[in-house]
């Protein structure tokens, strides 16, 4: 069998590298394919804008320090926002953005951004596509004949190890922890770090809502492929655990 075209690209966005893997027709030469490549990271550089905490002038900081009326909210900021809402309910609070030091949708908007980019990705039917974003991961098979894309879990006691390989032919993956980050998962209760976890890894048809899960999964601690199972039946979930 004759193996499709394959190229990846990779840009710093969100102070984290993203990467594009095209599998399909001539994607190496392909001038459409780069148009549709350019308007990707272009769609991830403005989200960037609106939702970095790193931007004194995002939006997401107008809004936390009360400068940004709801009317003149970026229709996207709007839409985070009633997301968040939804992830609320939908973790029985474990995940929220209205923490104790600040609004902070941070948690959804990368599994969210990356979900919905995919958007551009699907006006090439032809192709299949894996989109990592830092770590997490939406891919889809669009021909028959192509292998399932092969999702590394990182084990988060030691980088350079897998703790399993996924296959998957639509769907996320996506892992929170502190292996990259530290402790910057908090209770949104009391706003302290949980530290019960070294890391959650989900899997399942969506992104933005597997990241959702990871991060309160880590919030929570505890059973994690119970909890998360409990509350999405179409989701897996696993975790490490932290030794006492």
């Amino acid at each position: 069998m004759t193996l499709p075209d394959r190229r990846a690209w990779t840009r710093v966005i969100m102070g984290m590298p993203i990467s594009l893997h095209l599998r399909g027709p001539g994607v190496r030469t392909n001038a459409a394919a780069e148009s549709v490549v350019a308007e990707v990271f272009s769609y991830l550089r403005t989200i960037d804008r609106l939702f970095s905490l790193h931007r004194p002038g995002s939006e997401v900081n107008r809004l936390r320090r009360g400068e940004l009326p709801p009317g003149d909210r970026h229709p996207w900021v709007r839409e985070v926002a009633r997301l968040c809402v939804e992830a609320r309910e939908r973790t029985d609070g474990w995940f929220d953005a209205d923490l104790p030091g600040g609004y902070d949708p941070s948690g959804l908007v990368k599994g969210w951004a990356a979900q919905t980019a995919t958007a551009l990705l699907d006006r090439m039917p032809d192709h299949d596509y894996c989109l990592n974003a830092g770590g997490d991961v939406v891919v889809a098979v669009r021909v028959p004949e192509s292998a399932a894309w092969r999702v590394g879990v990182e084990d988060p006691r030691d980088r350079g190890r897998l703790l399993a390989v996924r296959t998957v032919r639509a769907g996320g993956v996506a892992t929170s922890g502190t292996a990259a980050r530290g402790h910057h998962i908090v209770d949104p209760r009391t706003g302290t770090p949980t530290r019960a976890l070294m890391s959650a890894t989900v899997v399942g048809p969506s992104l933005l809502w597997a990241d959702v899960y990871a991060t309160a999964a880590i919030a929570r601690g505890g059973n994690v492929e119970r909890w998360v199972r409990a509350r999405a039946p179409d989701y897996e979930a696993c975790a490490v655990v932290r030794c006492p």
